[in-house]
């Protein structure tokens, strides 16, 4: 048998229940004791899917291995036990199934009520999961014995977009370039010499008195315009990569949770 000293060991502690040849058969949920004894009667063990259903089995030849309870029963001798609700409250007809179905003698003037680890008078026991957690689900199908806690986290990223277009044109343009070029030209110029010895034979060779003609062809420069077509630069599209900063601001939700108590504090 298990001592009461050890009982908020075992329910705090996240033990399971397990059977004689070692294999599991649940995690400990609440522990009854006889309310005029107040030694451990019996053990309610957590199965099924996340633990919702709750099975009892005897603590009259269970011992205890470290946060462990071992009871005498198999594993499916536990499953298939009388369905009795784990409300804290044993009535003697409930109790007489149960005996009778682990073929176990109950304790004289146990009346039938569980009460809890701390072996009080009140009518209660621990509800406890493997995590020392007490209580249960009131808005809606018990899935746990614990409340997750959820928040949005913010996560920002980047995505590349069209922002505008690029591109070269080449057109042209008429504008006046003004140079200046020397240029050259002749004209006439009337030379007299007078009749000396040296040029006295050839102004007296011809005619005395006659009419002549002399002519004198002039030259002169003009500009003479000639446009050539060369190259002067190339010109080409490149990108550049800048890196800016920028602030995002979102709101994100979380959850939490707070205690609403009636006040009163019990032990």
């Amino acid at each position: 048998m298990i001592s009461t000293e050890n009982l908020s060991a075992l329910t705090t502690a996240g033990g399971n229940v397990v059977s004689s040849d070692g294999s599991k058969i649940g995690s400990v949920g609440q522990i009854y004791v006889d309310d005029q004894t107040g030694e451990p009667t019996w053990v309610t063990v957590k199965t099924g899917l996340f633990g919702t259903h709750e099975s009892f089995a005897p603590l009259d030849s269970a011992t205890q291995d470290g946060d462990d309870i071992v009871i005498a029963h198999t594993k499916d001798k536990v499953k298939d036990a009388p369905r009795v609700a784990p409300d804290g409250h044993l009535e003697p007809e409930e109790e007489e199934r149960l005996y009778s179905y682990y073929g176990v003698h109950g304790t004289a003037g146990f009346t039938g009520t569980g009460r809890d680890t701390d072996a009080t008078d009140r009518d209660t026991t621990v509800d406890t999961d493997a995590r020392g957690t007490v209580g249960h689900d009131t808005s809606g199908p018990t899935t746990d014995d614990a409340m997750t806690r959820s928040e949005e986290k913010l996560h920002v990223g980047t995505e590349r977009e069209v922002t505008g277009r690029a591109r070269l044109r080449k057109y042209v343009v008429t504008e006046n370039v003004t140079k200046t070029v020397p240029v050259q030209r002749e004209e006439v110029r009337l030379e007299r010499e007078p009749i000396t010895d040296a040029n006295r034979g050839d102004a007296l060779d011809g005619p005395a008195i006659s009419e002549e003609e002399h002519e004198v062809i002039l030259h002169e420069e003009r500009p003479v315009v000639e446009k050539e077509t060369v190259p002067v630069e190339r010109v080409r599209l490149d990108k550049d990569t800048v890196t800016d900063e920028r602030t995002v601001t979102e709101e994100v939700r979380k959850e939490e949770i707070e205690l609403d108590g009636d006040g009163r504090t019990r032990r």
